[in-house]
Formats: C-alpha cells, sequence, structure tokens
C-alpha cells in the first residue's frame, strides 16, 4: 500500500548534487560526457579504498526501449560493462551498466513499446540508495528536514525532490536493490559518493556522507 504524506512547511532539506568520488579525473570526465549523464553529477579525484558492491545506483527514467538502448549503448562505447542487457521486465524496460569508475547506472522506462524516435534526453534522474533499515532511515531524513513524497512501509522510500534540481532520492534495503542490479550485496570500504545537502553535513546509519551544497546540481539544458 502506498502511503502519501503531506510537506510539512518546516520540511525544506532536500538532495541538491551528487558527488562521485573517482581514481582518474580524466577518464571519468571523458566517460561521462560520452556517456551523456555528465550534467547531472559532480566527480572528485579519490584514492579511497573500496571494494564490492558499494550500496547504490543512479537510475535514469527515459521515455522509450529505444532510448534506454541509446544510452546503454552509449555507455558501453565509452567503456562500461553490462551487467544487466536491456530487456523487458514487469515495470518495462530497462538494462543496468557499471561505469569504469565502479559506479551502477540503470537505465529505465516504464513504456514497453516507441511512440517516437530514439532521443538523448532524461525524464529523472533517482539516486537509490541501498540502506539496512529503511524505516529507520527515513525517520532519520524526515528528521533532518526531508519531506516523504511515497512509501512501500520498509521496503523503498522516495522523497520529494527540490525544487531547483533535477534529482531525487530513494531508499531501498541493500540486498534487494544488489538483487535488482544483478551484483552481490557484499562490499567494504568507501561508498565513493557523496551527496549534497540544502541543509548541514551528516553521515547517515549505514556511512553515506552528505555535504553541504551551496547550489542545486545544474539542470540539463
Amino acid at each position: 500500500m502506498v502511503m502519501a504524506i503531506t510537506a510539512s512547511p518546516a520540511a525544506d532539506t532536500s538532495l541538491a548534487s551528487v558527488t562521485l568520488e573517482v581514481a582518474d579525473l580524466e577518464a571519468a570526465r571523458r566517460f561521462y560526457s560520452a556517456f551523456g549523464v555528465d550534467s547531472y553529477i559532480r566527480l572528485r579525484a579519490s584514492d579511497a579504498y573500496s571494494t564490492g558492491f558499494r550500496g547504490f545506483t543512479l537510475a535514469l527514467t527515459v521515455s522509450g526501449p529505444s532510448t534506454v538502448d541509446a544510452f546503454v549503448g552509449a555507455a558501453v562505447d565509452a567503456g562500461a560493462a553490462v551487467l544487466k542487457p536491456a530487456a523487458k521486465s514487469l515495470w518495462g524496460y530497462s538494462g543496468v551498466v557499471e561505469a569504469p569508475d565502479g559506479t551502477i547506472w540503470k537505465i529505465a522506462t516504464s513504456a514497453r513499446k516507441d511512440t517516437g524516435p530514439a532521443t538523448r534526453e532524461v525524464d529523472d534522474v533517482v539516486l537509490l540508495i541501498g540502506v539496512e533499515d529503511v524505516k529507520a532511515t527515513r525517520r532519520d531524513y524526515v528528521g533532518r528536514g526531508m519531506t516523504v513524497a511515497k512509501s512501500f512501509g520498509g521496503k523503498y522510500v522516495q522523497f520529494t525532490p527540490g525544487g531547483a534540481g533535477p534529482l531525487t532520492l530513494a531508499l531501498y534495503k541493500r540486498r534487494a536493490l544488489a538483487k535488482d542490479l544483478g551484483v552481490p550485496a557484499d562490499g567494504t570500504g568507501s561508498h565513493r559518493i557523496v551527496l549534497g545537502s540544502t541543509a548541514d553535513a551528516f553521515t547517515d546509519a549505514d556511512d553515506f556522507a552528505w555535504e553541504a551544497a551551496a547550489s542545486p546540481a545544474p539542470a540539463r539544458s
């Protein structure tokens, strides 16, 4: 059952930016430009230790299957590895790729058939983080001023995005997220991602680091 939550006037904290920590900054810039998602993320050089699943994915929602194929193809041509080939599913059509820096991307559409030609347009960008206790993390985030847009009990929570940015934050069980992406759930070390907050810096119970962001991530023109 979906439970809608009415926004509180005082709840004005939201996800403003996503910064990926990469070992080779210039190579990452080339990849994300070729992939076509450089407008939605920021990059930072880092040699932080990390192995296995990093506990998150960035998901692109697009208009139709041919656009999913176009993004998957562009990612592979630029050096990404396919974790799940694009295919029809119960929810539509999607594919999963892993960038050379280790970030996992899911490209999906709810449409089963195309209604027009392929484009390079993105409807939504969702940062989906895998957590051990969805309800506890939800309480923490709500306590910090975030507003819940929809919730499926202890399985999934999506927060209201900030008005100026294209990013949406959602929570999912870590093991369920790994299964959906086609990777083992185990992982150690850094998440290799920093979340920008419209409020204060903090680190949550699953060690996802938030920093105060000066401005929202730029929207794609």
